[in-house]
């Protein structure tokens, strides 16, 4: 049987199964709780993978600037995990912020030999400044978070953007 795996920008009918998506990995603090308000503010920065028109993953990009991006919110629903979902929501985002003349991406994971495959480096989260002290301040385990930093550099000099991000598909036999 073929599957077919598309990723493209989420529209606001998609926010309550984004909400409903990463609510079982907050509860685990694997990522950030956030409600449905929050998503909505956030709605332009947010990608998502559909698996045979069902939404099967989320991530969510914040750009810092022209030289830094943030891959916040990867998730993928367990039943539709090992499809390669998680990579091609990462690599929509790199294209995404590269098209928009962005030349570094990082996250915070705790899943570092996923971001390491995908050519992704391990640094010091004092070298994000931008991150820490605008964001991760404020979190209530800031003084002990554990979460390894990971960035990639996708290029020495921002490209030009394109005018429109071409959705990505794959077809899975």
């Amino acid at each position: 049987m073929t599957h077919r795996i598309s990723i493209r920008n989420a529209i606001a009918s998609d926010v309550p199964h984004i909400y409903t998506l990463l609510i079982p990995f907050a509860d685990k603090d694997i990522i950030l709780q956030r409600d449905e308000d929050n998503i909505f503010q956030h709605l332009q920065e947010f990608l998502v993978a559909e698996y045979d028109g069902k939404i099967a993953g989320v991530i969510c990009v914040h750009i810092y600037g022209k030289n830094l991006a943030e891959l916040r919110s990867l998730v993928v629903d367990p039943a539709y995990q090992k499809h390669g979902i998680g990579r091609l929501l990462v690599e929509g985002c790199e294209q995404w912020v590269a098209e928009l003349g962005v030349a570094k991406v990082f996250a915070l994971t705790y899943v570092t030999g996923f971001f390491i495959k995908l050519g992704y480096r391990i640094v010091s989260k004092e070298s994000l400044p931008q991150k820490v002290w605008t964001v991760c301040v404020h979190c209530a385990r800031f003084a002990d978070c554990d979460e390894v930093a990971v960035e990639k550099v996708l290029a020495d000099v921002p490209i030009q953007p394109m005018t429109i991000l071409p959705i990505i598909e794959l077809e899975q036999e």
